[in-house]
């Protein structure tokens, strides 16, 4: 055989790498991950953003309309955006007073950019969950709830159900199934916007909201 032969052969038979084992990932998860209940996981959570400056209330389904718009008027908010189709948001609506103006996001950003970014001090978005383990909240940005939403607005207020607070991010991603779709932009926000200079300065609101409020809402049924 020439050796011109031998290299087409080694060519047309290439050699197979066995595949690597893969790691049990969700073996490690349930060895070392906690066994805790919904309070316990908020606890965690709420120790971790209060630690970022992040602040808190506690709501329920029936009350947590009158907390945003009372806290909106005492830091002398004029707007709060809110998305469209939403169930809060309509909830947010119908509860509505004088002092804070509602404002929809229900038109593409070209059309009012400039009241969007110079003009709307607020915006409400409901989180798709969080992490204990990080203090992080998982938003699901989607054309309802654009992602400029949590990013412009120099307060951004967070709807968060307890019972979808997650222990770890691994718990959060197979407990939400995000192998089966995920948006454009899944975010993880762990505190309001902060960067610090070279002197280590830390300054709030550069690159994004320099207010986070969420609003821990219980479960049904749950009274504070």
């Amino acid at each position: 055989m020439s050796a011109r032969e031998q290299i087409l052969n080694r060519l047309r038979k290439p050699a197979v790498a066995a595949q690597p084992t893969l790691p049990d990932v969700a073996a490690v998860f349930e060895s070392h991950g906690r066994t805790e209940d919904v309070a316990q996981r908020t606890a965690r959570l709420r120790m971790a953003l209060e630690a970022v400056h992040t602040e808190i209330h506690d709501v329920t389904h029936a009350n947590w309309t009158d907390v945003l718009l009372k806290v909106a008027a005492s830091k002398g908010l004029r707007h709060v955006l809110i998305g469209t189709n939403t169930p809060h948001g309509a909830e947010l609506q119908a509860c509505q007073t004088g002092e804070v103006q509602l404002l929809l996001y229900d038109k593409p950003i070209d059309g009012w950019k400039d009241l969007l970014f110079d003009g709307v001090d607020s915006a409400l978005t409901l989180a798709r969950g969080a992490v204990a383990e990080t203090g992080s909240l998982i938003l699901w940005p989607n054309p309802s709830e654009p992602r400029l939403m949590s990013l412009v607005p120099s307060t951004h207020f967070v709807l968060l159900d307890v019972d979808t607070i997650h222990a770890d991010f691994y718990a959060a991603m197979t407990a939400q199934s995000w192998s089966k779709g995920m948006p454009t932009n899944a975010l993880l926000i762990c505190g309001p916007s902060k960067t610090a200079d070279i002197q280590q300065t830390l300054a709030y609101g550069a690159h994004g909201p320099k207010e986070l409020v969420v609003l821990l809402r219980q479960s049904s049924g749950s009274s504070l």
